[in-house]
């Protein structure tokens, strides 16, 4: 039976600019020595249990990335981190992710499609050409990223499957796994985490069926080996490690919304005109910044997007 539980509350996560001169004073501790230790050295010292992925892929930078804007440094990206699969605080998922063994992996297709799949890990590989985008990240407590994806368009896996006239939507499901993730243990969510998108939203050309970041495979702690990212959403959109995608005629249930629907709607586009009940989205903190910025419509893709909810009550279908 599913216990229920709230996200935690703001006065309970770390401050980022507190988690920041941790690092800070590690690093200047770190570095009287450096010149003798070397600076991979001094990295692991820092940065002892952080999971790094070593292969490397080739992809090419998509036209349709954010521009202008300063990466967040793949240490933040990989160390700070939303995956309640593992922890529900942010930093221990880095610590504690080598737990999860993502390979050998499969994905399945089904539902209402014409030609159902079930692809291994390199058959997905090879599916698209891989492209880099460059993408913001916002997540729904009021933290911002911005970070270099690879991958390719969910839409050239759901083209290849064949969507039949009935489907209206896309269910994500993500792996279970409680023996190698140590948060599924707990009733934190009704495991497995699900997710799901209007069948329109999942075709957008912005939805990124994602395998790695910073020109490397997806660390662990990120979703391994594969997710979806929908930039325009806030970040529990994004479903991580998932092992199954199924068109449907009706809209999923989603974790987070089945946890708390007053809180967690079905759309969840960024939206800094609906607060959440608890805190402001006018505005955020991007990581490595110390003052707010601005929270931006649909998180700046609305050329993209927009017109997709034209009509639509943004505060009612928040």
């Amino acid at each position: 039976m599913k216990q229920r539980i709230e996200q935690p509350k703001s006065s309970e996560i770390t401050p980022r600019e507190l988690y920041m001169s941790r690092r800070s004073f590690l690093t200047a501790a770190a570095g009287i020595g450096a010149a003798a230790l070397g600076a991979e050295k001094v990295n692991e010292l820092l940065h002892p249990l952080t999971v790094k992925a070593a292969t490397h892929l080739n992809a090419q930078r998509s036209p349709i990335s954010t521009t202008g804007e300063k990466q967040t440094p793949y240490q933040d990206v990989t160390s700070y981190n939303n995956f309640y699969e593992l922890s529900t605080d942010k930093e221990t998922p880095a610590r504690i992710a080598s737990s999860f063994h993502p390979l050998p992996w499969t994905l399945q297709i089904d539902g209402l499609v014409g030609r159902p799949l079930k692809l291994d890990y390199d058959e997905l590989m090879k599916l698209a050409p891989l492209e880099e985008r460059v993408y913001r990240h916002r997540c729904v407590e009021g933290w911002s990223m911005v970070i270099p994806w690879i991958g390719f368009p969910l839409k050239a896996l759901l083209d290849r499957v064949q969507p039949t006239g009935q489907a209206r939507y896309v269910a994500f499901t993500s792996v279970t796994r409680p023996k190698e993730l140590p948060g599924q243990q707990r009733g934190v969510l009704n495991w497995p985490y699900k997710e799901g998108l209007r069948l329109d939203e999942a075709m957008n050309p912005l939805t990124l069926l994602t395998v790695g970041l910073y020109g490397e495979v997806l660390p662990n702690q990120n979703g391994a080996p594969v997710r979806i990212v929908v930039p325009w959403k806030y970040g529990f959109k994004s479903a991580k490690s998932i092992v199954r995608i199924t068109l449907t005629d009706r809209m999923p249930p989603t974790s987070w919304n089945e946890s708390n629907p007053s809180e967690y709607g079905f759309y969840s586009n960024v939206n800094p005109k609906v607060d959440h009940p608890r805190w402001s989205q006018a505005r955020e903190r991007r990581i490595g910044e110390l003052f707010r910025r601005e929270t931006l419509l649909f998180n700046g893709y609305g050329d993209f997007v927009a017109g997709m909810y034209k009509g639509m009550d943004l505060r009612k279908d928040f």
